[in-house]
This record gives structure tokens, C-alpha cells and sequence, in this order.
């Protein structure tokens, strides 16, 4: 069945860097695009960036210039390079893939940032 696994997050000040990881099996990694969602306290799930499998990226533009998504197929796993991290990227981050009609959903990793 498909999985998808997180890991990566934590606690950082303000201007810190963390680096995402989504390991996904149950499917062939290289034919899906892979997506990064957040969902901070009280709000609505955000896409953040989403890699296709030419390796083409969308992102929102809260991130522009700080995320920087990337995948390698050969380890099935997403990465999301994160910098000059603010406290509103404080959220939960999912990765997500759709395979067929359905969405899966990793478990999520927490990242906060503190001022």
C-alpha cells in the first residue's frame, strides 16, 4: 500500500534552516508528482510547493526564495530545503501524493520557529 513517511522537523529560531524528507513506497516514486502541505494552528492546509516529474516546481508565495523543493527518485524520497525560516512557517508539514483518484497523506512533521 502506499506510504508516505516524514521526517526533518523540529525547533529553530528565526532565520534558522531545516531540510524535509518524504520517503514513499507503494508506488513508483518517479511517475507521481509530490507535494509539501502545511497546516498551522487554527488554519486551513496550505499547499507550500509541489515538484512534478520533470522535476518542474510551484510554490506559494509566502516561500519564494526561501523553500526550495527537490525529489531523487533513486531513493524515493521529497526533499524540502527550508531557509531564513520566519515563526509564521510554524505548522505541521505533510507530503501528500495522488495515485489515481485518492490522496495519501504522510503522518506530518512538526516544524516551529521561534522569534
Amino acid at each position: 500500500q502506499v506510504q508516505l513517511v516524514e521526517s526533518g522537523g523540529g525547533l529553530v529560531p528565526a532565520g534558522g534552516s531545516l531540510r524535509l524528507s518524504c520517503v514513499g513506497s507503494g508506488f513508483t516514486f518517479s511517475s507521481f508528482h509530490m507535494t509539501w502541505v502545511r497546516q498551522a494552528p487554527g488554519k486551513q492546509r496550505e499547499l507550500v510547493e509541489l515538484i512534478t516529474t520533470a522535476g518542474s516546481t510551484t510554490y506559494t508565495d509566502s516561500v519564494k526564495g526561501r523553500f526550495t523543493i527537490s525529489r531523487d527518485n533513486a531513493k524515493n524520497t521529497a526533499y524540502l530545503q527550508m531557509n531564513s525560516l520566519k515563526p509564521e512557517d510554524t505548522a505541521v508539514y505533510f507530503c501528500k501524493v495522488r495515485v489515481g483518484t485518492r490522496d495519501y497523506w504522510g503522518q506530518g512533521t512538526q516544524v516551529t520557529v521561534s522569534s
